[in-house]
Protein backbone atom coordinates (compact mmCIF):
# COMPACT_ATOMS: atom_id res chain seq x y z
CA UNK A 1 0.00 0.00 0.00
CA UNK A 2 1.53 3.35 -0.95
CA UNK A 3 2.25 5.94 1.71
CA UNK A 4 -0.17 8.79 2.13
CA UNK A 5 0.77 11.80 -0.02
CA UNK A 6 -0.22 14.16 2.81
CA UNK A 7 2.61 12.74 4.90
CA UNK A 8 5.23 13.33 2.26
CA UNK A 9 5.88 9.64 1.69
CA UNK A 10 6.60 9.00 5.37
CA UNK A 11 4.42 6.96 7.64
CA UNK A 12 3.32 8.59 10.84
CA UNK A 13 4.29 6.71 13.99
CA UNK A 14 1.99 7.26 16.95
CA UNK A 15 2.86 6.35 20.51
CA UNK A 16 0.33 6.49 23.25
CA UNK A 17 1.04 8.15 26.57
CA UNK A 18 1.43 4.89 28.50
CA UNK A 19 4.05 3.56 26.09
CA UNK A 20 6.08 6.74 26.43
CA UNK A 21 5.78 6.68 30.24
CA UNK A 22 6.95 3.06 30.32
CA UNK A 23 9.91 3.83 28.08
CA UNK A 24 10.78 6.87 30.20
CA UNK A 25 10.56 4.73 33.34
CA UNK A 26 13.04 2.23 31.87
CA UNK A 27 15.40 5.05 30.86
CA UNK A 28 15.24 6.56 34.36
CA UNK A 29 15.84 3.10 35.85
CA UNK A 30 18.82 2.62 33.53
CA UNK A 31 20.34 5.89 34.74
CA UNK A 32 19.68 4.87 38.35
CA UNK A 33 21.35 1.50 37.76
CA UNK A 34 24.43 3.15 36.25
CA UNK A 35 24.67 5.61 39.15
CA UNK A 36 24.23 2.85 41.73
CA UNK A 37 26.81 0.61 40.08
CA UNK A 38 29.24 3.53 40.04
CA UNK A 39 28.69 4.20 43.76
CA UNK A 40 28.86 0.63 45.07
CA UNK A 41 32.13 -1.30 44.77
CA UNK A 42 30.58 -4.82 44.69
CA UNK A 43 28.30 -4.18 41.71
CA UNK A 44 29.51 -4.16 38.11
CA UNK A 45 27.63 -3.16 34.95
CA UNK A 46 29.47 -3.57 31.65
CA UNK A 47 27.70 -0.77 29.80
CA UNK A 48 24.58 1.11 28.86
CA UNK A 49 22.93 -1.81 27.07
CA UNK A 50 23.48 -4.13 30.04
CA UNK A 51 21.99 -1.48 32.36
CA UNK A 52 18.93 -1.10 30.12
CA UNK A 53 18.42 -4.87 29.90
CA UNK A 54 18.80 -5.04 33.69
CA UNK A 55 16.14 -2.34 34.09
CA UNK A 56 13.74 -4.35 31.93
CA UNK A 57 14.54 -7.65 33.70
CA UNK A 58 14.21 -6.09 37.17
CA UNK A 59 10.93 -4.54 36.06
CA UNK A 60 9.63 -7.93 34.95
CA UNK A 61 10.87 -9.65 38.10
CA UNK A 62 9.32 -6.97 40.29
CA UNK A 63 6.05 -7.22 38.37
CA UNK A 64 5.72 -11.00 38.40
CA UNK A 65 7.87 -12.64 41.07
CA UNK A 66 8.14 -10.03 43.84
CA UNK A 67 4.41 -9.91 44.78
CA UNK A 68 4.29 -13.71 44.98
CA UNK A 69 7.36 -13.84 47.24
CA UNK A 70 6.07 -11.05 49.46
CA UNK A 71 2.74 -12.88 49.83
CA UNK A 72 4.43 -16.21 50.63
CA UNK A 73 6.73 -14.62 53.21
CA UNK A 74 4.09 -12.37 54.75
CA UNK A 75 4.33 -13.86 58.27
CA UNK A 76 8.09 -13.33 58.51
CA UNK A 77 7.73 -9.90 56.90
CA UNK A 78 5.21 -8.89 59.55
CA UNK A 79 7.39 -10.38 62.32
CA UNK A 80 10.43 -8.38 61.13
CA UNK A 81 8.33 -5.23 60.67
CA UNK A 82 8.88 -5.24 56.91
CA UNK A 83 12.66 -5.62 56.94
CA UNK A 84 12.45 -9.04 55.27
CA UNK A 85 11.34 -7.26 52.09
CA UNK A 86 14.94 -5.97 51.84
CA UNK A 87 16.16 -9.57 51.84
CA UNK A 88 13.68 -10.40 49.07
CA UNK A 89 14.93 -7.41 47.06
CA UNK A 90 18.54 -8.56 47.50
CA UNK A 91 17.67 -12.07 46.35
CA UNK A 92 15.83 -10.70 43.31
CA UNK A 93 18.86 -8.57 42.40
CA UNK A 94 21.02 -11.69 42.64
CA UNK A 95 18.54 -13.52 40.39
CA UNK A 96 18.80 -10.68 37.88
CA UNK A 97 22.59 -10.92 37.97
CA UNK A 98 22.31 -14.57 36.86
CA UNK A 99 19.93 -13.64 34.03
CA UNK A 100 21.54 -10.47 32.62
CA UNK A 101 24.96 -10.81 30.99
CA UNK A 102 27.17 -7.85 31.81
CA UNK A 103 25.77 -7.38 35.32
CA UNK A 104 27.54 -8.99 38.26
CA UNK A 105 27.12 -8.72 42.00
CA UNK A 106 29.96 -9.88 44.25
CA UNK A 107 27.90 -10.96 47.28
CA UNK A 108 24.46 -10.97 48.84
CA UNK A 109 25.37 -7.86 50.85
CA UNK A 110 26.29 -6.02 47.68
CA UNK A 111 22.95 -7.05 46.18
CA UNK A 112 21.13 -5.90 49.32
CA UNK A 113 22.88 -2.52 49.23
CA UNK A 114 22.26 -2.27 45.49
CA UNK A 115 18.54 -2.75 46.05
CA UNK A 116 18.44 -0.09 48.78
CA UNK A 117 20.53 2.50 46.91
CA UNK A 118 18.69 1.81 43.65
CA UNK A 119 15.35 2.40 45.37
CA UNK A 120 16.56 5.71 46.80
CA UNK A 121 18.01 6.94 43.49
CA UNK A 122 14.87 5.82 41.61
CA UNK A 123 12.75 7.72 44.13
CA UNK A 124 14.81 10.89 43.65
CA UNK A 125 14.74 10.58 39.85
CA UNK A 126 10.99 9.88 39.83
CA UNK A 127 10.37 13.26 41.49
CA UNK A 128 11.22 14.87 38.16
CA UNK A 129 8.93 12.44 36.29
CA UNK A 130 5.68 13.32 38.07
CA UNK A 131 2.71 14.62 36.20
CA UNK A 132 1.44 18.06 37.03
Amino acid sequence: MPASPSLGGHQKICYNKETMKTLLHFIVSTIAILITAYILPGVHVSGLLAAFVLAVVLGAINLILRPILIFLTLPITIFTLGLFVLVINGLLVMLASYIVPGFTVDSFWSALLFGIVLAIINWVLQIFDREE
